[in-house]
């Protein structure tokens, strides 16, 4: 038996650990660290506009998976007779495919995209999206169908970018 090569692969593999143990991580430390999104992103939610909507109920009606549930009534006497008062806006967020045709559809732009990822929950009930889960005030929306708002979000940031610093 002939030993001269015993233990070279052991030593080659822990030349690439020490080199790699020096290293700058690639891998971003979420959720203390974020990276920025892109702008167009087909987010996890939807964000709701209460200003803008005016209780058409399109949105469920072109939902493909039929996951909006929407219940409105006609509004004040003296108001315009084609804007409904909202009392319930519901999406649950478990059979959402997330495809955007809601947004696309909404005639007054009252519906949008949103960012945020931590939509993960233990129990099916609690996936559901209320009408105050939804609100626009609490969450940024994606320029998804809507690229006016582009210029207001911030720039998109990568992995690449956050290695060169």
């Amino acid at each position: 038996m002939k030993f001269s090569n015993y233990g070279l692969g052991i030593i080659k593999g822990m030349g690439v650990t020490l080199k790699n143990l020096f290293r700058a991580s690639p891998t971003t430390q979420y959720p203390e660290q974020r990276l920025t999104v892109s702008k167009r992103i087909r987010g996890t939610e939807l964000v709701w506009s209460v200003e803008k909507c005016t209780g058409c109920a399109t949105c469920a009606r072109t939902c493909p998976q039929g996951v909006i549930r929407i219940v409105t009534h006609p509004g004040e006497a003296g108001g315009d007779p084609n804007r409904y008062v909202v009392e319930t806006l519901e999406v649950d967020s478990g059979y959402c495919i997330h495809c955007g045709l809601c947004v696309e559809a909404c005639p007054y732009n009252a519906l949008f995209l949103g960012y945020k990822f931590e939509r993960a929950k233990y129990r099916r009930q609690e996936l559901v999206q209320s009408k105050e889960d939804m609100s626009i005030s609490q969450e940024t929306p994606s320029a998804y169908y809507h690229p006016e708002l582009a210029g207001k979000l911030p720039k998109q940031t990568l992995l690449i970018d956050r290695e060169k610093k």
